[in-house]
């Protein structure tokens, strides 16, 4: 009997967090604080994939803190920007039925940690390092044995 092939869909987040692209970066720097996440999909006016956000764009940030200025100067420059300027535009993308290892190939290939997932041009998921991380412990969540 063969092994039934794992899509995107059997594995990725559906509830996905987003922010705007002119939203300020103290959003996205809170909202990974809070829900303890390091990637976020940037919509634009039309609800359309324009960017991904993620801790790294962020660090800029921290390096300041490190350097002696402060929280106060961290806030400050999050608050003095929007995601616009420190997101990646144009990310990689993938789909519901691309199957897993194709995305992982993906992400291994481009260096990156998270694959939004797009639905006939509509965000529909998000696909990171973590969940393949759940996936090879066997954290319990269960994987559609076939679909």
């Amino acid at each position: 009997m063969s092994r039934p092939q794992l899509k995107v869909r059997d594995l990725m987040s559906a509830v996905v967090l987003t922010v705007r692209r002119n939203d300020k970066l103290s959003v996205p720097d809170n909202l990974m604080k809070q829900e303890r996440i390091r990637h976020i999909p940037v919509l634009n006016d039309d609800d359309d994939l324009c960017g991904v956000v993620t801790q790294r764009d962020l660090f800029r940030g921290a390096v300041l803190k490190s350097l002696g200025y402060g929280s106060r100067a961290e806030d400050r420059l999050l608050e003095s920007l929007v995601v616009k300027e420190a997101m990646t535009e144009n990310p990689q993308t993938t789909s519901p039925e691309t199957p897993l290892a194709d995305a992982a190939r993906l992400m291994l290939e481009h260096q990156i940690g998270c694959l939004p997932v797009l639905d006939d041009e509509k965000l529909v998921g998000m696909l990171t390092e973590g969940d393949f991380v759940r996936l090879a412990a066997g954290d319990g969540r269960e994987v559609p044995s076939s679909r």
